[in-house]
């Protein structure tokens, strides 16, 4: 390998310390530089330590391995060193692996030095600080529906475990008569008529006798106890929620632009352009071409070639926020009716299965977002119908022509 930096650090990151190698001298080949190991703790005067030492010996250029949520403090008290000369990379474990055999911290800070020094290693996409706090709001915000959702579930299970079978005639079992009927059981332990009558609103009054066979269990004394505290759990995780969305909706206030861009295009709402929007950032200039966005995101087909032949590849690890919530936005645009995207899922889905389909959409999606954050267009469904129309139109003269060759003649309709 061949050094092209004069001075550069590897950091080789654990829970409780960080092992330091600072490689200096000079790039002429066949002279070794001589090497420098310390090692920090990960309180934060350790970490204000390790970046005094590493502006004292003049280091612009900075590695370090991406090893769980270990690094990010570590990067945040580098990061406020930063200047236009020093660059700050986290880099994939798997793009750096050393071979087998014998393994150390010491051996592995200076490996990642040394590959430092040569070029040879690419930083992973690390948006600014203000974009990586709002992130952390929008995955809390996802984890919250999760745990609601299993919540939900168990209030369900502890129900129908009673004989108590509220899904079985509404559709949302904590709607306004679902919660009603809840709330009688906590009190009493069983339904009557009259109580539930009281209970019921709107349609669901029309179906009093059918619903009221349904219900025909009855809670004990401990059920009703627990039955108490899983909605009062339910309602905790409900007003978390809530405050959490408006956190959301105040963080994002700065960047309305990207997120009327995204907001245009038929899926996407405001949730889904937040979670978005808070995993790519607004400034792309980290990728240079939408493609290098998609292997980013984990939308990108892998690539294993031998002998001449390719084998099928699962689509590389990614983002898997981002790939998820743009697989949601794809599955809600299938649904929909004489949308260009839904027409393009439907043929893809003909040559393949649905999931694949899916993915392909999500693919094209992160495509279009890209070129519209960067030229700051919005989404416009008459430009993609223009292009498909002219598309079929190229296909017919084609066909028209090669008829022509062979004396057949072609009258084309209006």
């Amino acid at each position: 390998m061949d050094d092209i930096l004069a001075c550069c650090c590897g950091l080789d990151i654990h829970k409780e310390s960080i092992v330091a190698c600072l490689l200096q001298g000079s790039v002429e080949e066949g002279l070794k530089p001589s090497a420098e190991i310390r090692e920090f703790g990960t309180q934060l005067a350790d970490l204000i330590e390790l970046r005094a030492w590493i502006e004292q010996h003049g280091c612009y250029y900075v590695a370090m391995e991406s090893t769980g949520i270990y690094w990010q403090p570590v990067y945040a008290v580098l990061e406020e060193a930063l200047t236009d000369d020093m660059h700050l990379l986290v880099v994939n474990a798997r793009h750096m692996k050393n071979v087998p055999g014998k393994k150390t911290d010491i051996r592995d800070a200076e490996w990642i030095a040394t590959l430092l020094r040569a070029g040879l290693l690419k930083g992973s996409y690390v948006p600014e600080r203000d974009i990586r706090d709002l992130r952390q709001f929008t995955r809390y915000r996802k984890a919250l529906v999760r745990d609601i959702t299993s919540q939900k579930n168990r209030v369900e299970k502890l129900l129908q475990a009673s004989g108590f079978r509220l899904s079985s005639f509404l559709s949302d079992i904590f709607g306004v008569s679902g919660l009603a009927i809840m709330e009688q059981l906590v009190q009493v332990g069983f339904i009557t008529s009259q109580s539930l009558e009281f209970c019921l609103r709107g349609r669901a009054r029309e179906k009093t006798a059918a619903i009221l066979t349904n219900l025909n269990g009855t809670l004990s004394e401990p059920q009703r106890h627990l039955l108490r505290r899983q909605l009062a759990h339910l309602r905790d995780l409900q007003d978390n929620l809530q405050e959490v969305e408006e956190d959301i909706r105040t963080g994002f206030a700065q960047f309305e632009g990207p997120l009327d861009l995204l907001d245009s295009i038929p899926g996407i709402d405001q949730t889904a352009a937040y979670a978005i929007l808070a995993e790519i950032g607004a400034d792309l200039t980290a990728f240079p071409t939408a493609q290098h966005l998609c292997a980013w995101a984990g939308l990108a087909p892998g690539n294993h070639e031998s002998a001449g032949k390719k084998r099928r590849q699962r689509t590389l690890p990614g983002n898997p926020y981002l790939k998820a919530m743009l697989c949601e936005v794809a599955w809600v645009i299938a649904r929909q009716k004489k949308l260009y995207l839904s027409q393009w899922y439907w043929r893809l889905k003909q040559r393949t299965d649905a999931k694949r389909a899916i993915v392909a959409l999500a693919r094209k999606l992160l495509v279009i977002i890209y070129t519209m954050l960067k030229t700051q267009q919005p989404y416009d469904e008459n430009r993609f119908l223009e292009r498909k129309a002219a598309v079929e139109q190229k296909r017919v003269s084609r066909m028209v022509r090669e008829l022509t060759k062979f004396g057949y003649t072609v009258a084309l309709s209006a």
